[in-house]
């Protein structure tokens, strides 16, 4: 196999490396607005654990992207609508959807299968929203993430374009990590998603906890019950249901990990075990049901 060729193919996906300067300006136009306002939106130790774990991501995702882009590759030329979709306009507007469909549940199932949850919580372990927060990726996520994508070459799609699009929707999700945007026109608001939307799904109030998973839309929220409205009475409260106290990036990048690791040695039996890994984070064989679903029907009967 010559690795070279398509890394080379790969190399050719530049988006998000030029999007990447983009950010770091709007970062700290961010931070000094926060200053002059005193809004106290940025913590630069906080901040700092954000940027080191872009660096982390960056080293972690290498071989597992190239892999599958390698899978992408190989599937694509098997596909019956490989002649069929090329790259025509409405190519690339069908693409879009699915690809977003995809990003809903890799993200929604990051958020409901622990294991998942371990590779995605670094994201989650900032006390603040703010755009160095939206730097701050899941490394173990990046193991397990194309995994959601591989129907999408079977479709005719080729592997450039797909990945193309993927950095398209990682852009996109960049802008909605502020408190500075409160509200767009509510149509806009009923679509996509948007600052108001993501603070929700940042917030680690009962009411809010494990919602609104989309990327750029938020209509699969909507469709498939997982949508969360902001609430002005109610003012997300950011970071983890319980913080883990600490920025030090290492253990932010493997905390859940050795959570887990505890939580199975403790169990007597295999089917908690496995439960530990493969449920929702809060479960427990010998304490009280902390999963989020759980928690807001206690909130809330009627959900």
């Amino acid at each position: 196999m010559n690795w070279q060729y398509y890394i080379d193919l790969l190399a050719q996906d530049q988006i998000q490396i030029i999007a990447l300067p983009i950010f770091l300006l709007a970062i700290i136009v961010e931070w000094r607005i926060d200053e002059w306002r005193q809004l106290d939106l940025y913590k630069r130790v906080d901040s700092w654990v954000s940027l080191s774990m872009l660096i982390f991501t960056g080293i972690v995702e290498f071989l597992p992207k190239l892999i599958a882009f390698v899978i992408f590759v190989n599937l694509h030329e098997i596909s019956p609508l490989a002649n069929v979709i090329q790259r025509q306009w409405w190519a690339w507007v069908l693409l879009f959807f699915l690809d977003d469909f995809s990003y809903y549940w890799f993200h929604r199932l990051n958020h409901e299968v622990r294991l998942f949850w371990a590779g995605h919580v670094p994201h989650h372990s900032s006390v603040k929203l703010n755009f160095a927060t939206a730097l701050r990726q899941g490394v173990g996520e990046r193991v397990h993430k194309y995994f959601f994508w591989l129907w999408l070459p079977l479709l005719g799609f080729d592997a450039l374009m797909i990945f193309t699009v993927l950095s398209i929707n990682l852009i996109y999700q960049f802008w909605v990590h502020t408190e500075l945007v409160q509200r767009t026109p509510a149509w806009f608001e009923y679509i996509f998603n948007t600052p108001s939307h993501h603070r929700v799904h940042h917030a680690s109030n009962i009411r809010y906890l494990d919602c609104n998973h989309g990327g750029v839309l938020i209509i699969w929220d909507r469709l498939f019950g997982t949508f969360s409205k902001e609430l002005p009475e109610e003012k997300p409260v950011y970071g983890l249901t319980q913080n883990i106290d600490s920025y030090n990036p290492v253990y932010v990048a493997s905390h859940e990990y050795l959570s887990i690791w505890k939580d199975v040695m403790r169990s007597d039996k295999w089917i908690n075990r496995l439960k530990y890994i493969f449920l929702a984070p809060g479960w427990s064989h010998d304490g009280e049901d902390l999963r989020a679903r759980t928690l807001r029907a206690k909130l809330d009967p009627q959900e």
